[in-house]
Formats: C-alpha cells, structure tokens, sequence
C-alpha cells in the first residue's frame, strides 16, 4: 500500500525531499481554525455536514477531536503515570526523602529560592551567589501560582505536568508537518529518550519547549509576529531561547514567506523581539551586581564554564569520569550526548537544513568549546527538536531505525531516572 500525503504537504527532513538554501520549505496547509495542518487525511469538512455540525467542530478544541493531538496526549499521559511509578519503586532502600523532594532536586530548588527571595536567596543561604545563573522565566510563574499552589515543590511539578502536555501535542503537529504519521514517534521518542525525567520533575527544559515548538511551527506557517513573541517568552525561560531566535531569524531569511514575501522588512524588526527578556535580565543583574555579563560569571565560578579548546573539554571530562566513580556513567553519557549534539549538528549541515543548523550551532559551540568540560549536555538533548523530529519520520520511513533507538534510550532513561529521583547527578 502506498502512502498518500495530505494535499499539499511535502517531506521535508530526513528522506527523500531535503529542501535546498534557495528556497523555502513547503509546509503542510492551514485549516480553517488556524491550526498547524489538518487530521491526516481528514478534509476540513465534508459535503454532508451540517451548518450545525461545522459550528460544533469549531467549538471543540482541537486536541480534543483531532487523533494526532489524542496520542500525543496519552503518550504524555501514560508516560507521566510510569515515571511515578517508577520513581515511587526506587525509593525504598536508596532514599527516604519525601515524594515531592524526589521530584525537586538542585535547579528546582534554585528556582523556588528565586521565586520567594530573589535572587538574593534565602537567608542563610551560602551559595546564592549562583542564582543569576538561572533565568527568570520559571521562577516568575512559580511566584504567579503562589496565591493558588502554597507549596513551590508542587508548583514546579505542576508547571511541568502542563508545560509537557503542550509541548506534547505541538510536537506531535510540527513532527505531522514534516511528515504524515510521524508525530506519535517523535513524542515517544522524546518522553522516553535518556534524560526525560527532567520533563516530569521541577526543571525548566517542559516549559521552554511549550513555548520554543510552537514558536518554531509558528515561523514555518509565515506567523513571524507570533513566533517572534513564543520566543521572547521562552528566551525568558532559558539562553537557548536566543539560539531559538537566531534559528527563526535564518528561517525568515531563506523562506519564501519570510524575506523574500511582498513587505518582509515590516515584519523583520519582530524577529529583534526575543533578545527584549535577555538584554532585561541582564540589565537587571548590572543593578544588582554591576556585571552586565552576571550570567556568564556565575556558570564560570560556579560550573568552570569558559572557552577552552573542543578537546580539552572532552579530555577534562574523560579524566573526571575517572576522578570520581560515583559519577563515571554520568560523565560517559555526557560524552555520549556531546557526540550525538556533533552527529545531529554536522547533519542537519550536509541538508542544508539552515534554520535548524542555526539552531543546532550555537549550543554545539556552547557545550564543546565555552566549557571547560561537559556538564549537562545530556539534559540540553531534550531541546534539539530536529532530533526528535528526525526519530518521528525515522519511525515511519524506516521503523527499525527507531525501535533501535528506543532500545537504547529506555534502559538509559530507566537508570537516569531512578538515579535522580534518588538523589544522584546525572545532569
């Protein structure tokens, strides 16, 4: 049986259609209700519906009535009840920390210290000199619930649990865009790739990718104003929000929608809208501190990030997999995680896939060489979309090439979050 595309939609990664520089890529169309494309298959009406039964479906939302939405939705769901069950199996014997501090560990904690103090912390608190290495986007939403949820360990979990399910259903839609049946796929391989359990706990990667996906899926419909604005608001969560940005910035460059549609220029100074929060925040900082460049000098003070030479960095992380026995799997799979950055990067290089190559760049440059050893690459996979796009259409092109994959990411995802919920590093 062949595979029929929907009318209009074209592949675009990883298979037979890689666009070149020259042009833009076709995108699947927009329905009537504005949405990412339609059902697979499914007209946006049919001959014998009624006037009454077209009002309904444009009443009802549609994550509610569309199939691709309903599974992205169960695998959150499924997913989520899993990474609970599993986390309340590995407790005995390894920790008798209440549940909700399972879920809350290091980052989670600085942006609850945030969220009620500032980023002067708490008192009595010795190491608040770190705090301005976290942005304040979190911690901003964490104090907005206060009023309503009292508990900050629970109001960064719920963030997450909500935050996930968007990010699950606009994945869902933008992987559908790229390719036809590929959604489910890629929001699987995504909620059960090796460092998922920071998209279940208090961590900041949910939000900012309820945020960066839409604004990416947004870009490649024309919508350059409402991208611009999902990206302000996800550069506000984390500095890859910037590196989102740049990504749109070179979309509109080469997409026929973009730079090259009738009044581009109107729309170009709204693409300048995500560097507003960053060059904020940093002002704030200078108030605080007098150091334009805070963020900078705490993940240098704090985490001995600064430019160093890409194999230096790899050979520092390699000795300290053996320095210290208790981390050699953390650092292992954070050489890992770099090679794969590498791999995804150089990739999307030879198709020409510009706007995600400049999205991948950047943080390829940040975690190989403006760090004096890898830390937290592993967990930064979760925001390289073009991966986990390129898993969704492997799954329907070549379906062994992701079951291979997952064969490889559950054990890993197993362990990471056992060791987390635990209290061990992993990221």
């Amino acid at each position: 049986m062949t595979e029929r595309m929907p009318p209009g939609a074209a592949e675009v990664v990883t298979g037979q259609a890689a666009t070149d520089g020259s042009r833009a890529e076709t995108i699947a169309p927009q329905n009537g209700s504005g949405d990412l494309d339609r059902t697979p298959g499914v007209p946006d009406g049919t001959p014998d519906e009624t006037p009454h039964d077209a009002d309904v479906r444009r009443r009802v939302p549609r994550f509610v009535t569309d199939f691709g939405d309903r599974r992205a939705l169960l695998i959150w769901f499924v997913s989520h009840v899993g990474f609970l069950i599993y986390t309340y199996l590995a407790g005995p014997g390894r920790t008798t920390d209440p549940f909700l501090d399972r879920l809350t560990r290091w980052d989670a904690g600085n942006f609850i210290a945030i969220a009620d103090y500032g980023y002067d912390g708490p008192p009595g608190m010795q190491d608040s000199g770190k705090l301005p290495a976290f942005f304040p986007g979190m911690a901003l939403l964490i104090r907005i619930l206060r009023p309503v949820v009292h508990d900050g360990r629970l109001a960064t979990v719920l963030i997450s649990l909500v935050a996930s399910a968007v990010l699950a259903v606009a994945l869902s839609r933008l992987a559908e865009s790229y390719r036809e049946g590929s959604g489910g796929y890629a929001v699987a391989a995504l909620f059960l790739s090796p460092f998922a359990a920071f998209l279940y706990t208090g961590y900041s990667e949910a939000l900012f990718l309820a945020l960066a996906i839409p604004a990416w899926a947004l870009a490649r419909r024309g919508r350059w104003e409402d991208a611009a604005l999902c990206a302000a608001l996800a550069a506000g969560v984390r500095i890859s929000g910037l590196f989102l940005a740049f990504g749109i910035l070179v979309m509109f460059l080469v997409a026929e929608n973009g730079g090259r549609a009738p009044g581009a220029l109107r729309k170009l100074p709204w693409l300048a809208l995500p560097g507003v929060p960053v060059l904020a925040y940093a002002f704030y900082q200078w108030t605080r501190t007098g150091d334009w460049l805070a963020y900078n000098s705490v993940q240098d003070q704090y985490w001995g990030r600064h430019t160093v030479w890409p194999w230096e960095a790899f050979l520092n992380t390699l000795d300290m997999s053996d320095d210290v026995p208790s981390l050699t799997t953390s650092y292992y799979e954070e050489i890992i995680a770099a090679a794969v950055l590498l791999v995804v990067t150089i990739c999307v290089a030879v198709r020409r896939r510009w706007p995600e190559l400049a999205y991948m760049t950047p943080q390829a440059l940040s975690f190989l060489t403006m760090s004096s050893f890898y830390m937290s690459v592993g967990r930064a996979s979760l925001t390289w979309f073009p991966l986990w796009i390129a898993l969704g259409v492997a799954g329907v092109r070549r379906p062994w090439v992701w079951y291979v994959s997952m064969a490889v990411m559950l054990p890993v995802m197993a362990i990471n979050v056992g060791n987390f919920t635990t209290g061990a590093w992993i990221g």
